[in-house]
């Protein structure tokens, strides 16, 4: 069957809005989910610390649910693939992403760190992939969740000095408070 092209073209166009507008319905939907299960992730503080490690230049690919690598958390932008710049201070990780807000992992809410092959959409293989687990703190009437972040650094000899630098920190005694 050979279709005029104008109407071939008609028919390719509207296609493609009807597939644009189940996308655009699908992550409002994910967003909309998750925004009534997952907080606000915390602010960096002023006072950062030390730094220990960083920037490291990587790739903010998602965060999500601990122990479901497919559950992307769509609320407060975790869910957006963007540039970042990791570093690791005393406080705790901060991963500064490009065209989104940062995202602060305080110390005290780490709770592991390691190497995977990907999670949510993106898959590199051979432990491509930084992933810090953390807990994102209560904040309102939602209660508080463990997050999985993943990094892809752009060095390669990046991936194990971040994932030490957070081992470390995480095993580090807090500092002594002064006594007055």
């Amino acid at each position: 069957m050979n279709l005029p092209l104008p109407v071939a073209v008609g028919v390719w166009v509207v296609l493609g809005v009807v597939l644009l507008l189940l996308v655009l319905v699908g992550r409002r939907r994910l967003v909309s989910r998750t925004r009534q299960s997952v907080p606000a992730p915390p602010a960096p503080p002023a006072d950062l610390g030390e730094l220990r490690l960083g920037p490291i230049d990587a790739t903010y690919v998602s965060s999500t649910l601990t122990g479901d690598w497919l559950a992307r958390v769509g609320a407060h932008s975790l869910g957006d693939r963007s540039t970042a710049r990791v570093s690791v201070h005393d406080a705790g990780v901060l991963v500064e992403r490009g065209g989104a807000p940062a995202v602060f992992a305080p110390k005290d809410a780490l709770r592991g760190v390691g190497l995977a092959p990907g999670m949510a959409g993106k898959y590199v293989g051979a432990d491509g992939l930084v992933v810090v687990t953390w807990e994102d703190p209560a904040a309102g009437d939602v209660a508080a969740v463990t997050l999985d972040t993943g990094l892809r650094t752009r060095l390669a000899t990046d991936r194990s000095r971040l994932v030490d630098a957070v081992r470390h920190l995480m095993t580090s005694a807090p500092a002594p408070k002064d006594p007055q």
